[in-house]
């Protein structure tokens, strides 16, 4: 795949026409080469394949999955409502409930009330038949009958009539008294009987306002563009990415008017496959999680049904997308706890699917062999330390100014040792970085980088006599800086000669090559609809991977804050950030939110996060989440970031009955002996406490298996409170 268009030397744009035009990229991206050999055509896949709202099965030779074989079809997916609901409510079919629950009446006390009215009815009805209430009750029956009448037949079949009015009055009395109309729903209906609100309409076939109509490009002039799409909507051959690509692709039309002969042109000759991502994939080899493209969701998994969650969220399906992931969410649990499988790979492959969609850029950071779907659903995977590596490293992160490329090495080499200036290490590199590209036009690579900062005589000399021959004063000045601040106290020569080595090893042979032989990969693409993956050699290289992945972070804060278009949502993900933050780091979280960006943050437990950072870290993310297995120790920060809440509360006090009259204590004692308990009376105490929404023994007890706490907050200030959700999202 080549993202600056370039591909077996044809020019091509890096969209097709209806995409917004981006620039080529910077250097480290410029040449890269087409996907391997082993890469599915476009669109085809093998295995399971879920589609806009179920599974289907991908056939290699049918070219792009057009839609689930089970389930709506696309058009019938599109129509769904997606009401607009707090953050992370999964918008698909959504029905509102109500923000208080109702409150319900015990079935067994139902029982006993319908019976109690029902003998209360028959008493009264056998008091009035009989006589024994006087007459009063058949005075309307000789008011509206003539004298005339008794002892004939109408007389008798007017009383009837009568008394089966009576008798009805009675039994509608007497039913609304002992709510026999909600005991019979309760029996006969069960749990359903509940009142629900109506689910919201689709949307009309042919309508106005039908998405797989395509209305909007019929009512700009482009009835043969609007009459394709919708032909093939209809024919199963547009699947739920092709929509949304096309819809973005639109979108840049209406803001640009030029692009619509383009536009036109690419829909008459391809159809649903116009304005493609530069790869040429219209959808991933696999998908492990369900998702919304329209809504640009995926579900992690369903609010649990319990009293610890807000009536209105229980049994709502819990989503994630750009909006809440904008704000940094961070996850805490053991291992096996399901951070990989049911957060990591699920929100990875929805960034995917939206980069497909020209609409996200996505970067995951993991140890070589996770499980984050198939080679063939990226366009870049870098295995760093892999000899068979397609793809390098970019070291300074594409920057050609020293200065910034010395700032982010100087935070991803010693940024986590305490007692280091960071600011001091990236003076110090800056001072050997900038001579050394004055003098050779790029920067050095790590084995020359080593013998800069081991200060090797014959490196230094070389550099010296290569700045003088070209008369760069002001380059030789910094090196002699340097030279006077080597041994100083707090000098951090040592520490960066330290950690650079790490990087110089045997295993690294030919990775982050500064000299144009290789084809390293660069943050500063992030522009671009590009899909990630960086495998680091954990396993063998744990330190060197631990400071890739703290340099990783820093390039893509400054990445993210450069970009001068930021129309593209971009997410770094690490399925592992342990010893990765630094203080530098947490800064630049924070400041990801106006840039329309975020990071997914994973962790076992809050001790591999320094003491000093344990705080800023929670509040610098707007989404917290806390897996089942957690320790009391990260449950009390989680605990105090949640805060309190106000609750209400009965206290029920039982006194014992103390009579004075000989037959009271007689019953009393006669009760006493039959229930084994002495006679009391209850007294309810209600009143409004404060008290913590999840406490840290809870998170740390209380939490199934397979179930997490996750509390979330948008871009816009929405939030959402902590909510205990039962993950995995295929249902």
């Amino acid at each position: 795949m080549d993202t600056d268009g370039t591909q077996g030397g044809e020019r091509r744009t890096p969209f097709a026409a209806g995409h917004v035009p981006r620039p080529a990229g910077p250097p480290g991206l410029q040449g890269l080469p087409p996907k391997p050999a082993h890469a599915p055509a476009p669109g085809t896949a093998t295995g399971a394949v879920p589609g806009p709202a179920g599974d289907r099965a991908a056939d290699p030779a049918a070219g792009p999955a057009a839609g689930p074989v089970a389930g709506p079809t696309l058009a019938d997916w599109l129509r769904v409502p997606r009401p607009a609901a707090g953050p992370g409510v999964w918008s698909y079919g959504h029905v509102p409930r109500a923000a208080q629950e109702p409150e319900v009446t015990p079935t067994r006390q139902l029982v006993s009330g319908a019976l109690i009215s029902l003998l209360a009815g028959l008493l009264l009805w056998s008091l009035l038949w009989n006589g024994y209430l006087g007459g009063f009750w058949l005075w309307p029956l000789y008011m509206f009958t003539p004298d005339s009448w008794a002892g004939t037949l109408p007389a008798v079949v007017a009383s009837y009539i009568w008394y089966a009015i009576v008798a009805a009055t009675l039994t509608i009395g007497f039913g609304r008294l002992g709510r026999w109309p909600e005991l019979a729903r309760r029996i006969f209906g069960g749990r359903a009987a509940r009142a629900q609100a109506p689910p919201p309409r689709p949307v009309e076939p042919g309508g106005p306002d039908d998405p797989a109509a395509w209305t909007e490009v019929r009512a700009a002039g482009l009835v043969e563009a609007a009459d394709r799409l919708g032909a093939e909507v209809r024919a199963g051959r547009m699947n739920d990415v092709d929509h949304v690509r096309i819809r973005r692709a639109w979108e840049t039309v209406r803001a640009d008017p030029s692009r619509t002969r383009a536009f036109a042109d690419a829909v008459r000759d391809k159809g649903a496959g116009a304005c493609v991502h530069p790869s040429g994939a219209r959808d991933l080899p696999a998908r492990a999680a369900r998702h919304d493209l329209l809504a640009r969701q995926v579900l992690l998994g369903t609010v649990q049904d319990g009293e610890r969650n807000p009536y209105a969220r229980r049994g709502s399906g819990l989503a994630l997308d750009p909006t809440v992931l904008g704000t940094s969410l961070l996850a805490i649990g053991p291992s096996g706890a399901g951070k990989t499988s049911l957060l990591v790979r699920p929100v990875v492959e929805s960034l995917a699917l939206q980069a497909l969609a020209g609409q996200a850029a996505v970067v995951v950071v993991a140890s070589a062999g996770t499980a984050l779907g198939p080679d063939a659903g990226y366009d870049v995977v870098v295995r760093v330390g892999d000899p068979d590596s397609v793809y390098d490293l970019d070291l300074y992160g594409g920057s050609t100014d020293p200065d910034e490329a010395a700032m982010l090495l100087a935070e991803g080499f010693v940024g986590d040792l305490p007692g280091i200036d960071v600011r001091r290490a990236a003076t110090a590199l800056a001072q050997l970085l900038g001579p050394f590209r004055a003098a050779y036009g790029r920067f050095p690579a790590v084995p020359e980088l080593r013998e800069l900062v081991d200060r090797v005589p014959v490196a230094l000399a070389a550099l010296r006599e290569a700045l003088e021959a070209t008369g760069q004063q002001r380059m030789l000045r910094e090196l002699d800086a340097r030279e006077r601040q080597h041994g100083a106290p707090a000098d951090p020569g040592p520490a960066l000669a330290d950690r650079v080595a790490l990087l110089d090893r045997p295993a690294f042979t030919g990775f982050f090559d500064t000299t144009g032989a290789g084809r390293p990969f660069s943050l500063r693409a992030l522009e671009h609809p590009l899909r990630v993956r960086v495998d680091l050699p954990e396993r063998g290289h744990a330190d060197a991977s631990r400071m890739l992945a703290r340099l990783l972070l820093a390039q893509f804060n400054a990445a993210a804050a450069a970009r001068t278009d930021r129309t593209l949502f971009a997410l770094l993900a690490f399925d592992d950030a342990s010893h990765t933050l630094t203080p530098e780091a947490v800064r630049g979280i924070q400041r990801l939110r106006s840039a329309n960006a975020g990071v997914l943050l994973t962790l076992r437990t809050l001790d591999d996060v320094p003491e000093a950072l344990r705080t800023p870290l929670l509040g610098a993310v707007g989404c917290r989440m806390a897996f089942s297995g957690v320790t009391t120790w990260d449950g009390k920060r989680f605990a105090e970031t949640w805060g309190t809440e106000w609750v209400e509360t009965r206290d029920v006090t039982h006194r014992t009955v103390f009579a004075d009259q000989p037959l009271t204590r007689a019953i009393h004692a006669f009760r006493k002996l039959v229930s084994g308990k002495a006679v009391t009376t209850d007294a309810v105490t209600v009143r409004q406490v404060e008290r913590e929404r999840w406490s840290a023994s809870d998170l740390a007890h209380v939490v199934p298996p397979g179930h997490a706490v996750l509390s979330l907050t948008s871009v816009r200030g929405e939030r959402a409170a902590p909510l205990l959700v039962r993950l995995g999202g295929r249902g």
